[in-house]
């Protein structure tokens, strides 16, 4: 796809600039924005930095509110991405300086020599379900006592159970969950583990848990037993912000009472490991941080020099460039990298790397270049091929369904690159409960 030029620095590159923000799907101030993991009794995982969010005026309506708008909770696809709007300017270090201080390794893992990050400006705020707790102007009393009654006696009715939680943000899913327990005195994951069952159970059960600690079940889950499963460690880990990264790594030692590090230690290994270990040392570039033209030059001849201009590759420069640019800076040396030498990065990337390795660079990747087509893909990879792969399924469209704008892109974009809609692709793929959880979580009527 095509970005404008990037102005305000001399001799910018055309073709990059900022990444398209979501469209404004639900019109401004019906979807509350990112502001963090909520809490009435939820616990503040230890370990992570969290900046505290902004002022803000409360999103949620008092008594009996909800989210107005389209019955099906999203509108119509309308295409995908919006026009970047101006580079912010003022932040960021000199032309020609890139760098903060490199993360700190663990002892022997002697990758202090790679580049080290560009990481001048604001934080990142954490994404909805990431921050600190936060208690919210909502009344959850209601949805608290139709899951009850849809799950009470004999029988559960399933599509109660659908319409309370698949169009809940991360913050009512907490209030939610308080609420049940205030007036039952009963757990609503317990009670929907005990009254549904297959992928439609494991569907619920993510919307339960919220953002954040369906991310660190899904990692431990990834990790455990014989084999590692790399595309959920992709999915979960790689092209975080700062904010959500040290969030996961709280969580994670919250609830298992291990360092997320050490494991990943543990399951991966020789360079894919280091890979991940500059992943996890959230040291990413933050959104604000400018790109600027000369270190984008000399992040290309790095990259150039690592694979096709020596004999063997550099793995770990190719992987610490990736794993410490933000997306501007991703996508602006992706386009000055074919402009120089005539060949796409990905081309270099699946010539010179193979296995997980090579998975996890072009997912850092097609996540910069474009992130609505990427999440359409890796939607369309979890249903292509014999059988579907149920878990990728659910997990991927949980977790693009808590941003209403985020969704509808991802909608607009598998349109336009498959032809169909998703809701006619998952159609296809699933049935009964379980299609019908999936279709509402994508925005269709329940």
């Amino acid at each position: 796809m095509s970005y404008p030029y990037y102005g305000g620095q001399s001799g910018g590159y055309p073709g990059y600039g900022q990444p398209p923000p979501p469209q404004q799907y639900p019109p401004p101030g019906q979807y509350p924005p990112p502001q963090g993991y909520p809490g009435q009794g939820s616990p503040y995982p230890p370990g992570g930095q969290y900046p505290p969010p902004p002022p803000q005026q409360n999103p949620y309506p008092g008594q009996g509110g909800g989210y107005p708008g389209h019955a099906g909770g999203y509108p119509p696809n309308q295409g995908y991405g919006a026009p970047p709007p101006p580079p912010q300017q003022g932040y960021g270090p000199p032309p020609g300086q890139y760098g903060a201080p490199p993360p700190q390794p663990p002892p022997q893992q002697a990758y202090q020599s790679y580049p080290p990050p560009v990481a001048v400006g604001p934080p990142t705020a954490p994404s909805v379900g990431y921050g600190p707790p936060q208690i919210i102007n909502w009344d959850a009393t209601a949805d608290a006592r139709a899951l009850r009654g849809a799950m009470k006696g004999f029988g559960t009715d399933e599509k109660a159970l659908i319409r309370s939680l698949a169009t809940k943000d991360p913050l009512q899913i907490e209030a939610i969950k308080s609420a049940y327990f205030r007036s039952f005195s009963r757990t609503l994951e317990k009670d929907i583990v005990s009254e549904t069952r297959g992928w439609f159970e494991t569907g619920l059960v993510a919307l339960v848990r919220g953002p954040l600690l369906h991310d660190v079940h899904l990692l431990n889950s990834a990790m455990d037993g014989p084999g590692t499963k790399e595309k959920v460690l992709n999915d979960v880990l790689l092209s975080r912000s700062n904010a959500d990264m040290n969030a996961i790594k709280g969580m994670y030692r919250h609830t298992f009472h291990r360092s997320l590090e050490n494991d990943v230690k543990g399951d991966l290994s020789m360079k894919t490991e280091r890979h991940f270990l500059i992943v996890l040392g959230a040291n990413r570039a933050e959104d604000s941080a400018p790109v600027i033209p000369q270190a984008i030059d000399q992040d290309v001849m790095e990259l150039y020099r690592a694979t096709e201009g020596k004999v063997g590759t550099d793995e770990m420069m190719v992987c610490s460039i990736l794993s410490t640019r933000n997306d501007n800076q991703i996508r602006a040396i992706n386009h000055a990298y074919e402009q120089k030498f005539r060949r796409r990065l990905e081309d270099v990337i699946r010539k010179e790397f193979s296995g997980h390795m090579e998975e996890a660079l072009l997912y850092q990747l097609r996540n910069a270049v474009d992130k609505y087509m990427h999440a359409a893909a890796l939607l369309e990879d979890a249903m292509a091929g014999l059988g579907t792969k149920d878990h990728l399924l659910v997990s991927r469209v949980v977790r693009y369904h808590w941003d209403r704008q985020q969704m509808a892109n991802v909608n607009g974009a598998f349109q336009q690159r498959y032809r169909r809609s998703l809701a006619s692709r998952i159609k296809g793929e699933t049935s009964g409960d379980y299609e019908r959880l999936m279709l509402a979580c994508i925005g269709e009527p329940v």
